[in-house]
């Protein structure tokens, strides 16, 4: 396996040092970088794209689930907190795994072990430097209220607009995305994710039928059971693409 571009983010000097000492016992594992506050840590994800991000989630001014909210893909997140009533609601993110300070050598062992498997599970897509888009293997970050996911792009059915905002469907979840269609649209892979009409967007992988409709349009069943309605200009393009 290829190295494991890691970056830590923590507030405390003493904490990132003892995680380093951690790191040095897996050379598969390689620090790009560190952080010690969600903003520095931002810049640090946006620009190294970390295969593998060990976030502590209490810190001041913005704590670790604030910073997942900023990010446009998430990486693999092992979440490092000193607290153990977060180490309950860090699931609620699907995070991978969780390490309860101070940390020893078997549980974080048993924590790189999870990640590697799951970096050899997903393939790990390389994406050509030119694009900002999302793969389907690709992490998201949803906070509705007080629930949060990680959602893989892969296993997003269909976004439709709400307002100014997005609404997500993925397995029986459908919670508010705090940005537009259309910013979400941009990062999209296009392979796999086709505007229907100008309110949905729907994931091509997920379709169950699809049925001629009134006035040249046609009607979509996705795997959830939500049904949508391919406009007519967008129906003619539709069956170009899936050589109807």
């Amino acid at each position: 396996m290829k190295k494991i571009k890691t970056v830590i983010v923590e507030d405390s000097r003493l904490a990132r040092n003892e995680i380093k000492e951690l790191l040095k016992q897996h050379p598969e594992l390689e620090l790009i970088g560190e952080a010690e506050n969600v903003d520095e840590g931002f810049e640090l994800i946006n620009a190294s794209k970390p295969d593998l991000l060990l976030l502590d989630i209490n810190m001041p001014e913005k704590d670790g689930f604030e910073l997942l909210e900023m990010l446009d893909e998430v990486p693999i997140t092992v979440f490092t907190t000193a607290f153990d009533e977060y180490a309950i609601k860090s699931f609620e993110y699907n995070a991978l795994d969780y390490l309860l300070k101070p940390i020893n050598d078997k549980r974080f062992s048993q924590a790189i072990d999870k990640v590697k498997a799951t970096l050899e599970k997903s393939g790990t897509e390389e994406v050509p430097a030119n694009t900002e888009r999302l793969t389907e293997s690709s992490q998201i970050f949803i906070k509705d209220g007080e629930k949060c996911w990680l959602v893989k792009i892969g296993d997003i059915l269909l976004i439709e607009i709400v307002g100014n905002y997005s609404r997500v469907y993925f397995q029986d979840q459908k919670p508010m995305l705090y940005k537009s269609l259309n910013q979400v649209e941009e990062k999209l892979p296009v392979e796999n994710f086709f505007r229907v009409n100008r309110q949905q967007i729907i994931n091509m992988n997920h379709i169950k039928n699809v049925v001629p409709w009134f006035n040249g349009k046609l009607k979509l069943s996705m795997n959830n059971g939500e049904e949508v309605e391919v406009s007519r200009r967008q129906s003619y393009i539709f069956k170009d693409r899936m050589s109807f």
